[in-house]
């Protein structure tokens, strides 16, 4: 029996990425997995070749009015909505329907920080979609509900919570990433236009006002029962997609080189999207363009007393479409790398 997988917001970045994964996906290519609807609001009506030509197996499809009556019937459901969306549809959905959601709404488990940095009602928490971290494959796979994490935190959890894990780091952390444009969404804005990007670098959001600076400060406090303090400052670059990000936080005592990649080896060698790149090899974004993988180094700033902590990933695949398909190939008891190149598209 074929399972029927629907996309609302289809036509944004992360609904196209969606697609573009699934498109080449064994199941759908052995007809074990249908594409049913493709949703969206502003387009609906359209054809999906005149607003997604690089999709050519989908000629002929139109997008449909997002709602939960379209989107019943289907065995999944991916949601790639802006954010405060999700909840009203999730809730609209039966329980056995697996619903993974690529926005914010479900990510948070503390109400007042949803509250502080989104400005609408908390709507819960679901688990949450970071197979890589300790517990959190399992959890997938036993929900019919997953909340896919944000790009930013997904490359600055993967950096960081070995280091936390092991004690190696006070979790007083300065964060910076650096960011395609892609992030940002497919809607027109003046800041995205290119006259406005091309040839220029923006820090934004500065000082904890941005949104993914409390999903951070989450992640990594699963690792500790210290406090957990982050500074994040996210740098808008010109490039179309991509995010290269920097940890550093003191270190908790003597370390060498050689067990800060003893930490990062045993957290990471037998991960199927995370390679620990050898040692005087930095992260580059063009290593990871199209794939699911992050690519991550750690350095011991010995004179600074310091960990760095680097790591680079597709902001629309490992960051937000790639991890989406990892966490349903998780809940339907799929092997969890089928569909997920892990080559980039380099140069």
């Amino acid at each position: 029996m074929s399972i029927n997988v629907a996309v609302a917001g289809a036509t944004g970045y992360a609904g196209g990425e969606i697609l573009r994964l699934l498109l080449a996906h064994p199941a759908y290519l052995g007809g074990d997995l249908v594409i049913g609807a493709l949703t969206g609001a502003s387009n609906a009506g359209q054809p999906v070749e005149e607003l997604m030509p690089h999709l050519p197996q989908l000629a002929g499809r139109v997008i449909e009015d997002t709602s939960p009556e379209t989107l019943a019937g289907h065995d999944v459901v991916f949601l790639g909505l802006p954010h405060g969306y999700s909840a009203a549809i999730g809730a609209a959905l039966p329980e056995d329907v697996i619903v993974i959601d690529c926005a914010a709404d479900f990510r948070l488990r503390d109400a007042a920080a949803w509250e502080r940095y989104y400005g609408s009602e908390h709507a819960g928490s679901w688990p949450y979609g970071i197979p890589e971290m300790s517990g959190h494959r399992e959890a997938i796979a036993a929900s019919t509900r997953v909340a896919v994490p944000g790009c930013f935190p997904t490359g600055a959890t993967l950096a960081a919570w070995p280091a936390v894990q092991a004690g190696l780091i006070h979790p007083d952390l300065n964060v910076v990433s650096i960011t395609g444009v892609s992030g940002a969404g497919k809607k027109a804005a003046v800041p995205m236009l290119g006259s406005e990007t091309m040839g220029s670098l923006k820090a934004y959001n500065t000082a904890g006002k941005h949104r993914h600076t409390p999903e951070i400060a989450q992640n990594l406090g699963e690792f500790t029962d210290q406090d957990v303090t982050v500074s994040f400052t996210p740098v808008l670059a010109p490039l179309p997609r991509g995010i290269l990000t920097t940890v550093t936080a003191p270190l908790a005592g003597e370390l060498s080189p050689a067990r800060a990649r003893e930490v990062y080896s045993e957290a990471y060698d037998s991960e199927t999207f995370v390679h620990l790149l050898p040692e005087g090899q930095q992260p580059q974004t063009q290593n990871v363009v199209g794939s699911n993988m992050c690519h991550v180094q750690v350095e011991v700033d010995e004179d600074a007393g310091k960990l760095l902590l680097t790591s680079a990933i597709d902001n629309l695949t490992k960051g937000t479409a790639g991890a989406a398909v990892q966490c349903m190939n998780l809940t339907l008891g799929w092997d969890e790398a089928a569909g997920l190149p892990r080559a980039g598209v380099a140069p």
